[in-house]
């Protein structure tokens, strides 16, 4: 067998290690102003190493969001899966994912309203992000389900941006404007 067998898994290490290097930044700093020097000092490589996995900033920022999301509704489906109704489930998910990125200093140090909006960015130009929100509500019988996964995106980061005053308005709203539009007016009929 020729080559190196481990290469994947070493190249996977160091995306990850950079990763996890980033967002110990965005912690500290906040997305907005982290930039490549800074993670590639974090990380304990060279800029060159930095650059052989992430082409730019916005690869590195695209790689992070991906990585997030992914573990985002992994937990969203943790918490929701003993819901059986589906409306029901439409709003704890929702809320489930809201209180999954503010409980994240990384993540939620990209929605900081008096930043440059990265987190919004990112979010609203992600097929990651849109394809695992219609995936989500599909599985609740949702139909059309590509143009509500992207307003709902929108939803979601309109509420991490600007909240509500308390989770009990957020949930209102949640209920009121929201689940009229992508749980009722979606269902398909059986």
């Amino acid at each position: 067998m020729a080559g190196d067998w481990l290469a994947d898994r070493r190249a996977d290490a160091a995306a990850d290690r950079i990763l996890d290097a980033a967002d110990a930044l965005f912690t500290r700093l906040g997305a907005a102003r982290v930039g490549m020097n800074d993670v590639a000092a974090a990380a304990g490589c060279s800029r060159a190493t930095l650059y052989r996995y992430f082409e730019n900033r916005d690869a590195l920022y695209t790689a992070y969001t991906h990585r997030e999301a992914h573990r985002v509704f992994r937990e969203l489906g943790d918490r929701i899966a003993v819901i059986a109704d589906p409306r029901e489930r439409l709003l704890e998910g929702v809320l489930a994912a809201l209180s999954s990125v503010r409980e994240s200093p990384s993540l939620s140090a990209w929605f900081i309203p008096d930043e440059r909006p990265v987190g919004g960015e990112m979010a609203q130009r992600s097929l990651v992000i849109e394809t695992l929100t219609a995936s989500f509500l599909q599985s609740l019988g949702v139909g059309d389900v590509e143009p509500r996964a992207r307003w709902l995106v929108r939803v979601i980061i309109s509420l991490l941006t600007f909240p509500g005053s308390d989770s009990a308005e957020e949930r209102n709203m949640l209920d009121q404007f929201v689940l009229p539009v992508v749980a009722d007016a979606g269902r398909r009929v059986r």
